[in-house]
């Protein structure tokens, strides 16, 4: 029986510029107890018991023609406290965005490597 979603796992080719967008612009904190492995990479707490794992890899999907909307593509949905704060930090940052077509409060936008992200406020 699946109990909830443990991690997320997103490739990048820059794991410094991604760093920069998770933690600098999303604020998330690296955790410190991801092992020593083949490659490079970062897991970040997002909730108790849930991550998002980057891995610095070459991208098998380079050149791939992505949706202009993230909500048609895959994508993960991470809901947020600051809706509004987060609205703002991504503008100032000249990150694209678009509303979800659900009539939710929500958005999408791409991380530097093109992984679709959903923000959904949260009351």
């Amino acid at each position: 029986m699946i109990t909830g979603i443990h991690h997320v796992t997103f490739i990048t080719a820059d794991l410094t510029r991604s760093r920069a967008f998770y933690e600098g612009l999303l604020g998330l904190q690296p955790d410190p107890k991801r092992p020593l492995m083949s490659f490079d990479g970062v897991w970040y707490d997002v909730a108790p018991g849930q991550q998002i794992h980057l891995m610095a890899l070459p991208d098998p999907e380079a050149g791939l023609q992505r949706p202009a909307h993230g909500g048609r593509d895959r994508h993960v949905a991470l809901a947020v406290s600051d809706f509004d704060g987060l609205v703002v930090r991504l503008k100032q940052a000249g990150i694209a965005c678009t509303l979800s077509q659900s009539g939710r409060r929500a958005l999408f936008c791409r991380d530097p490597d093109q992984n679709a992200l959903e923000f959904i406020a949260m009351l």
